[in-house]
């Protein structure tokens, strides 16, 4: 009488796999010795990513360093006060803060609709020979470098604009606000102003919302796509209905990288805007200022303590925008998957 056969018992390398008992199903834990060098790769990465928060830590204790003297100087009113007359111990970013803001805000009212559009057409609708033509355009215009966008607006796109902007003014301030123009109808009136600033940014961002809107865009599913298609829907009705929902989480990411770059655009804007230190309300009016134009315009000219209140102007610029990045990172990784929506 022979025996039934017993299981073959595992290799001897085999790691052991607990005992849920038979009428259980339980994935099987697959696993795999690592080599040198694996050991290796996972180092350096890990280095890699390490140095990156080192990096942050170190620029973030250097500009904490240098604006002490004048964080203690003025205290709390750094953050309150509109003047800047660092001799007087007077001086804070007040007016200069919310400024920048305006600046990047205009920036992205303009950017984001042209950003998103220009992506939907390369990802959906320009033809395949064209697409890598376009693209390699985008990235082009990410590659010029700030202070000729600055000079392109400044000699170029200001006094070309001035029409448009008075036009504004002439018929939509007395319904509009802060589109009013309260110096008269002459040319300096419209010059080197907020707005303007805010065009020139706009067109440095554009290449980044669209990069990554476009890619974001290309990893729609497939099965979606043609699921619409099959349930007789049109191109437009497959976007509204799969690429944009799917899209959303890394369009909203790529809006506030977007913005992040805004806010820290430096050369551009100073050699746009007549900086100013009193908070904007009428943004087509001539005057602006933003926290990155100001350290360029008064670094050189700076005293001990002058340079220090720039430092600490630095850093609040700084934390901002890593708090911005940083909520831009949190929304990109909870984005849809395509892998989570479709076997």
């Amino acid at each position: 009488m022979t025996s039934a056969a017993e299981p073959a018992a595992p290799y001897a390398g085999a790691p052991r796999q607990p005992d849920h008992g038979p009428d259980q199903d339980v994935p099987r834990t697959i696993t795999s010795p690592a080599t040198p060098g694996d050991r290796v790769f996972r180092g350096v990465l890990r280095l890699a990513g390490f140095s990156v928060f080192a990096i942050m830590g170190l620029i973030a204790f250097f500009l904490i360093l240098r604006g002490s003297d004048a964080l203690r100087a003025v205290g709390l009113s750094f953050l309150t006060e509109q003047k800047w007359q660092t001799a007087a111990h007077n001086f804070g970013i007040a007016a200069v803060l919310p400024n920048g803001l305006l600046i990047a805000v205009i920036a992205l009212v303009i950017a984001v609709p042209v950003a998103i559009g220009t992506a939907i057409f390369i990802s959906e609708y320009a033809p395949v020979r064209l697409r890598a033509a376009l693209v390699s355009l985008i990235d082009l215009m990410a590659a010029i470098p700030s202070i000729v966008y600055g000079l392109w607006g400044l000699f170029f796109l200001q006094p070309r604009i001035i029409g448009f902007v008075r036009w504004l003014a002439n018929h939509l301030g007395e319904y509009i606000p802060f589109l009013k123009v309260r110096t008269g109808d002459i040319g300096t009136s419209y010059t080197s102003s907020t707005f303007i600033a805010g065009v020139v940014v706009s067109l440095m961002i554009i290449p980044i919302v669209t990069s990554l809107s476009r890619e974001v865009f290309s990893q729609a599913p497939q099965g979606e796509r043609e699921g619409a298609y099959a349930l007789g829907s049109t191109r437009w009705g497959m976007v509204r209905a799969v690429v944009l929902p799917f899209g959303k989480g890394g369009v909203i990411g790529a809006v506030m990288l977007g913005f992040g770059r805004a806010m820290g655009e430096t050369i551009a804007v100073a050699l746009i805007i007549s900086p100013n230190f009193k908070a904007i309300t009428h943004i087509l009016e001539n005057g602006a200022n933003s926290i990155s134009a100001l350290i360029a315009l008064r670094f050189g000219e700076s005293d001990a303590l002058s340079l220090s209140a720039l430092m600490a102007a630095g850093l609040v610029l700084f934390a901002l925008t890593l708090l911005v990045n940083v909520l831009a990172g949190i929304v990109i990784n909870r984005s849809r998957s395509g892998a989570a929506t479709a076997d």
